[in-house]
């Protein structure tokens, strides 16, 4: 699904994770065409691009800001990229196309940092958390009009959170709530100050199963899975960065159960502490890679005629 850019150009950095191992595991090559699911703001597809002079970049993402400022990023390389503003679940991937396709996963500082988007909690802001702000569902549809039971579920299957009971009961008794500190706040009151001054904070959980619920991140990421190796050329490479269990375990599993794939990492490519010492972020980063079968691989069928058995 195409979409018309954004005309404003807001500020939105990127610093890529894993940039040198994300170009080698694609292995970017001359004349390669590569598709940068996520381009954020178009720190791994400036990489792809400086490659060599005649590489060719689709980028796409669901954020407008995300692709405006990625425009302006990639802007000296002129026609060799093509924006699409996109879900990239809802991408019409194209068959036998890529050489390459990226997708880094997740939420990414900028949203974090803005507070206006109600990613975090560490700033006073609307409950939103909408990467697409063309979707309807927000946050604080969620926080305020979800049953008990529901909230419990999710903050339990998509943030891992063991007390999600009591926190989803707590939130029931406080709401409406309309503020990432307030929602904050009342996470904070209901678990045991042990629990409330631990190593992070209360509501860290509990904004990420949101955060995940409004974005449909976990079926997008099986439907990319289910359909992207298809627009590999063979040989082609497919690149995914996760940055948390609920993201790398169909990664891990979609990626070995693809018929059309062979796994190139048996253990995730992670960061050095030279990276995490100048990009913390890059601390939770797992990369696996997998590449296209060749057409003339044998299937579990084909005995060639010069085996012998014993």
């Amino acid at each position: 699904m195409n979409r018309q850019l954004a005309i404003e150009e807001p500020t939105f950095s990127h610093l890529p994770v894993l940039p040198q191992e994300v170009i080698a595991g694609l292995a970017v090559s001359p004349g390669g065409h590569y598709l940068d699911t996520t381009v954020g703001g178009g720190g791994h597809s400036r990489l792809i691009l400086a490659v060599a002079p005649d590489v060719q970049v689709t980028a796409i993402d669901q954020d407008e800001d995300a692709l405006a400022a990625a425009k302006k990023e990639l802007a000296e390389f002129g026609d060799r990229v093509q924006f699409i503003y996109s879900n990239f679940a809802e991408y019409q991937f194209p068959p036998n196309t890529f050489d390459g396709i990226l997708a880094d996963l997740g939420v990414s500082s900028y949203h974090l940092d803005q507070a206006e988007r109600g990613f975090s909690f560490r700033q006073t802001a609307n409950l939103d958390m909408r990467m697409d702000r063309g979707r309807s569902l927000t946050a604080a549809d969620v926080i305020n009009n979800w049953d008990e039971a529901e909230l419990a579920d999710i903050f339990f299957k998509y943030g891992e959170e063991r007390l999600s009971r009591r926190i989803a009961r707590r939130i029931v008794e406080r709401r409406p709530l309309h503020t990432t500190t307030e929602l904050a706040e009342v996470i904070a009151s209901s678990v045991p100050p042990k629990y409330r001054y631990g190593r992070i904070h209360p509501a860290t959980r509990v904004f990420q199963a949101l955060r995940i619920v409004v974005n449909d991140e976990l079926k997008s990421l099986e439907t990319f899975l289910d359909q992207a190796p298809n627009a590999l050329i063979a040989g082609g490479r497919i690149a995914i960065i996760s940055f948390h269990s609920l993201e790398d375990r169909p990664v891990k599993h979609g990626l070995r159960n693809s018929p059309l794939l062979k796994v190139l990492t048996k253990k995730p490519i992670i960061a050095q502490e030279e990276e995490i010492s100048k990009n913390p972020r890059s601390r939770s980063a797992k990369l696996r890679i997998a590449e296209r079968k060749q057409d003339n691989v044998l299937s579990n069928f084909d005995i060639p005629s010069n085996l012998t058995f014993k």
